[in-house]
């Protein structure tokens, strides 16, 4: 076997770290070394800071249109590098390259929406209470942001939080997953390639918890966004506190998918596939928790079963895998946990509830339906991030929204139902930031994403995802 590529951070235009420590970066498929990245910490996190801060003054006072530019030649570049990106990503973490090519089109998509939403961030004038004065108020970009992103996204989750930073004239430190983070470095040299000045756009990989400590404590980061659990951003809300520092917090989800009885079943199939499989069932919006009602849940659930069968596991490089591996031995040992757990607690299992048996050291765990589920099962109770759908029986609305917002989390929800009536008030009661009505998958740049609860902070994506990165600031002009 050759030896692994050595990569490197960029910071203010340089790319650096070959002197330090190295991470190895692991194909969770089969357990391959693919590349090392430097372990940086506090000190490369304050040069970077510093180069970001100075970078701020030039970037932030081009025109909106001027930075358009920019992004868009960025957009183009991750278009026409789309194979090689989408290779990088299902190497270093596992993703079916179907659904990889597909992350870089939904990756650039921010980039080209936030190009364009760049130019209308507007400020407004206020009818005045007084004749000798005027009021307006201006929208300034916050400043430096730190993006800290994890690794089940790792091209998505950086576009969709800095495009509509740099769009507004902020400057970035991005930080990927170290699980992950490869991708980031072929996006940082696009960003080279589409010419953006030294500073705007700096790359940290690491200690995370170093990192982010840095960046929290220094005055010149203005703002953190970050996706990932729900404990670390409590983690990361406690030290915002002695700075007052700006978040935007994408954090856990245990969705919902409901279905009730006037669902079409077929098409309540297509999306629990779409919505639970998707990365392997390694995203935070994927459903958890499916309640059936009794009228149609034995329909649903062989059906739906027959569906789960056909999906192939294996090594992501290949075009006809739908099912990779899980990303660590973690996750893997939980995904079993669960499934164990159900089972002793009297689950049947309709189909998998098995590890994939394969001649490789990947962490592969067969797609798994369970039946006769309750909510004692620990899947019930938390995410499980895996291939993996518990089936309950509900026998009323009122018994769904029960148990769909009998959770801490509120990232996304799920409903079934031909009833425009029915499905308006069975929304308008759960407690969650997304729903898919009739709809497995509802992601989308020009729309807002994120949770109630304990689900996060804020929204990214759509208008709503530029506006966290900028600053309303009152102007009061004396006319004598």
């Amino acid at each position: 076997m050759s030896e692994a590529k050595k990569y490197l951070i960029n910071i203010n235009g340089e790319w650096t770290g070959g002197d330090l420590d190295t991470k190895n970066v692991v194909n969770p498929a089969n357990q391959e070394v693919i590349g090392t990245v430097p372990n940086g910490g506090a000190k490369e996190t304050e040069l970077a800071i510093q180069a970001a801060h100075e970078a701020f003054y030039d970037w932030s006072r081009l025109t909106a249109y001027e930075r358009a530019k920019y992004l868009k030649k960025f957009h183009q570049l991750m278009l026409d590098n789309q194979e090689e990106l989408a290779k990088m990503m299902t190497l270093e973490m596992g993703k079916p390259i179907e659904e990889s090519r597909g992350e870089v089109v939904y990756a650039a998509s921010f980039v080209e929406w936030f190009a364009e939403e760049g130019k209308r961030i507007y400020g407004s004038v206020t009818p005045t209470h007084a004749s000798d004065k005027r009021l307006q108020v201006w929208k300034k970009p916050v400043g430096v942001v730190g993006a800290i992103t994890p690794w089940n996204f790792p091209a998505a989750m950086l576009t969709r939080k800095m495009a509509p930073a740099l769009a507004v004239g902020c400057t970035v430190i991005m930080k990927p997953s170290g699980d992950s983070p490869l991708t980031a470095v072929k996006m940082m040299e696009l960003f080279e390639e589409a010419g953006f000045p030294k500073g705007v756009v700096n790359l940290l990989t690491g200690s995370s918890s170093e990192i982010a400590e840095t960046m929290m404590k220094n005055e010149k980061v203005s703002k953190i966004t970050f996706t990932g659990s729900t404990e670390v951003g409590k983690l990361l809300i406690r030290q915002s506190a002695d700075k007052v520092k700006k978040l935007s917090l994408e954090l856990g989800g245990h969705a919902p998918f409901i279905v009730l009885e006037d669902a079409n079943v077929d098409q309540a199939v297509k999306g629990l596939i779409a919505s639970k499989f998707r990365n392997s069932g390694q995203t935070c919006i994927c459903a958890n928790r499916v309640y059936v009602h009794e009228k149609i849940y034995d329909e649903f659930t062989d059906k739906f079963a027959k569906e789960v069968e056909k999906l192939k596991v294996g090594n992501g490089i290949n075009d006809d895998v739908k099912i990779g591996p899980l990303i660590n031995k973690d996750g893997y040992e939980k995904v079993k946990r669960h499934v164990d757990d159900a089972l002793d607690k009297g689950a049947e299992a309709v189909t998998g509830a098995k590890p994939y048996e394969n001649d490789t050291d990947g962490f592969f765990y067969t797609p798994t339906v369970l039946k006769n589920i309750d909510p004692s099962m620990v899947i019930m109770q938390e995410e499980t991030f895996g291939p993996v759908a518990p089936i309950q029986k509900i026998s009323s609305d009122e018994e769904g929204i029960k148990y769909a917002n009998d959770t801490p989390y509120g990232l996304a929800a799920y409903v079934y139902t031909d009833n425009v009536a029915r499905g308006t008030k069975f929304i308008e009661q759960l407690n969650f930031g997304i729903v898919g009505w009739n709809n497995g998958a509802p992601s989308a740049a020009q729309v807002p994403f994120g949770g109630m609860k304990e689900s996060g902070l804020g929204r990214e994506g759509g208008h709503e995802g530029i506006e966290a990165f900028v600053e309303s600031q009152y102007v009061a002009i004396g006319m004598e």
